[in-house]
């Protein structure tokens, strides 16, 4: 019976140390770069711009629908924003320049990221969607702002997918099967919106 218990351990230990090798864990990139805008950010003029006012920004965020190959339908049908965060920030020149830094530089498959300051993230506003991607933004003051939010949408169906072939009296034949896919997409709307004069209502498309 020796013999039989030391094969079972040793089969054991294989087993364990088989299990093992297999739990590697790639380790996390190290090589992310953050850029951000080096001119000044105007703390008093973003909070002035932030006041309460007597205007109003309503609007409708959406996005095209994407077919099966995720490029956008030129349909007229919409895909809401449905209990989506819009973001609203004052535009200042500090964040002119993260803008346009964040279209030049930015490149997520490079890790190359561009981020606002915390101090110029603190200084903004934000609003909820309905269902039908309906959103305000009340007592506004007079100025430029930029909106922002993503609208996200499912696609699913089906593809023919090559099973194979078979040499038969008729030539050769390919065989094809059905496969289900389910996509997630996430557009990012934006805009910049200027309210003119106080009082005013502002009704745009995010989109």
């Amino acid at each position: 019976m020796k013999p039989v218990k030391q094969a079972s351990f040793f089969f054991l230990f294989l087993f364990i140390f088989s299990f093992a090798r297999g739990q590697y864990v790639q380790p996390e990139r190290n090589d992310t770069t953050i850029i951000m805008s080096q001119l000044p950010f105007d703390t008093a003029a973003a909070r002035a711009a932030l006041g309460r006012g007597n205007s109003t920004i309503k609007g409708v965020a959406f996005t095209k629908p994407r077919s099966g190959d995720g490029s956008k339908s030129w349909s007229w049908k919409r895909i809401y924003a449905n209990k989506a965060m819009v973001t609203l920030f004052p535009v200042t020149p500090y964040f002119l320049d993260f803008l346009e830094l964040k279209k030049k530089k930015q490149n997520l498959q490079k890790l190359r990221y561009v981020y606002l300051s915390n101090e110029a993230y603190q200084f903004r506003l934000t609003a909820i969607t309905n269902s039908n991607g309906e959103f305000t933004f009340p007592n506004m003051k007079p100025g430029r702002y930029y909106l922002e939010t993503t609208v996200g949408q499912v696609v699913s169906g089906t593809v023919d997918v090559y099973a194979g072939h078979a040499n038969t009296n008729y030539g050769n034949v390919n065989y094809y099967q059905q496969k289900n896919y389910s996509n997630d997409y996430y557009d990012l709307a934006t805009k910049f919106v200027e309210i003119q004069k106080d009082g005013e209502v502002v009704e745009i498309k995010l989109k």
